[in-house]
């Protein structure tokens, strides 16, 4: 009985003694894959955070932002080529190839793309046609661009030269289709030496330069309607209801990205280099208007934009991001006072607080994003304070992560 009492305690003993190595050997384990993980997520919390957020976004979408050539997409590849340019990473431009070869099909037509909806949504990846031709020379990307410069030889106007949003649209223009359009026919025609196109796309910043800003704030609507046929719109003024943040973004975003096709040049024809001055004008005083509604708490600015103690009104992200990266880019390519550094420091420092959020593994989330806003794309589509303010609002959104990727390339600084 004793033997058998004494084997079992010594069989016990080993056991216990075989259980502590072990222990001891998962403890090292877990203590080393701790530490390793530790040096993982310091290192990529070291990192800036438009290498952070472009690195999750590629991991988020790695077909891309959307399945179709829309704006979205757009949007995100924009963010993309951005934090290329700023860090010189290849994976960035890479990706953005591997995207475009979605859709771009090697006689250079555009899947998806559907040339009869007139939508100038569709414009905005031309840019990245653009780059991906000067960067690979491969034709495809030149036909492709030329495919989409060739909707805007019959795009749909108004009776002042005005494009329609699209074809479903008659002759609404809106701040939007600025940035979707404006920027990749600058740089088609500079790209392709056509500078007789530089006057088409100066009058459309100008007619709704005219027309669509507000005396009073000297902000600009969010649409214009010539005809004032639409049911929401001003009888007087043709103007939708609102002063929407997210438009003037757009708006501004188009000014500061088009600007450097107006290349300052003696050479330059003299019409050219007046077409200049004139967005250069609008430029300034858009942004001086904006500076003047920078919400003096937060330092940044209210979805209506002159209304920020209208009840239900509050600050969305992509909005702030869109007006910080254009006030910052402005000023560093001179278009702007350098003294809006301040405003964009202050709008920065609040986006940063109020928008980003950093989880324990160093994942970046990009928050406050209101999802689709399509003024006159249906009659709920009435630009009303309440359909303004009523858009679901989401983390993570391609319409909030481009602009950050761009906000963040300017306000980081460039080092490529």
């Amino acid at each position: 009985m004793d033997e058998r009492i004494s084997s079992v305690a010594d069989k016990t003993a080993v056991r216990a003694k075989r259980s502590r190595r072990i222990t001891r050997a998962a403890l090292i384990l877990f203590v080393a894959s701790s530490i390793a993980f530790s040096a993982v997520t310091a290192g990529a919390q070291q990192q800036p955070l438009s290498v952070r957020v472009a690195n999750a976004a590629i991991e988020r979408w790695p077909q891309g932002a959307s399945k179709e050539w829309d704006f979205q997409l757009g949007v995100v590849m924009a963010g993309m080529d951005a934090a290329w340019r700023k860090t010189g990473y290849k994976a960035y431009l890479q990706y953005i190839q591997q995207t475009i070869d979605r859709f771009v099909t090697p006689d250079g037509l555009i899947l998806t793309y559907k040339p009869e909806e007139k939508s100038l949504n569709n414009m905005l990846l031309g840019r990245e046609l653009l780059l991906l031709y000067r960067t690979t020379h491969e034709e495809k990307y030149h036909k492709a661009a030329a495919l989409l410069r060739k909707q805007l030889f019959s795009q749909p106007h108004n009776a002042s030269g005005g494009w329609w949003h699209t074809q479903n649209t008659p002759n609404l223009m809106m701040l939007d289709d600025q940035y979707m359009a404006d920027p990749f026919y600058a740089e088609y025609a500079a790209t392709f030496n056509e500078p007789q196109d530089f006057a088409e796309i100066t009058k459309q910043f100008v007619l709704l330069d005219e027309h669509a800003r507000d005396p009073r704030s000297g902000l600009l609507y969010h649409g214009w309607d010539e005809t004032r046929t639409e049911t929401w719109v001003n009888k007087t003024t043709g103007t939708s209801p609102n002063l929407w943040a997210r438009g003037m973004g757009w708006y501004m975003m188009a000014l500061v990205d088009t600007l450097p096709y107006y290349r300052k040049n003696e050479r330059n024809s003299k019409e050219q280099n007046r077409e200049r001055a004139v967005l250069l004008a609008i430029l300034n005083r858009t942004a001086a208007a904006l500076v003047r509604r920078q919400d003096p708490a937060s330092g940044l600015w209210y979805q209506i934009l002159d209304r920020p103690k209208e009840k239900g009104n509050y600050i969305e992200s992509s909005s702030v991001l869109m007006i910080t990266y254009a006030l910052a880019k402005g000023v560093r390519l001179g278009y702007l006072p350098q003294r809006y550094s301040v405003n964009t420091a202050r709008a920065w420092k609040g986006i940063l607080q109020r928008f980003v959020q950093i989880g324990p593994d160093g994942a970046v989330t990009v928050s406050g994003t209101v999802t689709g806003i399509a003024l006159g794309a249906a009659p709920a589509n009435d630009g009303s304070e309440a359909y303004y303010l009523h858009a679901p609002v989401v983390s993570n959104d391609p319409k909030g992560i481009g602009p950050f990727l761009m906000a963040s390339a300017e306000m980081e600084g460039h080092t490529h």
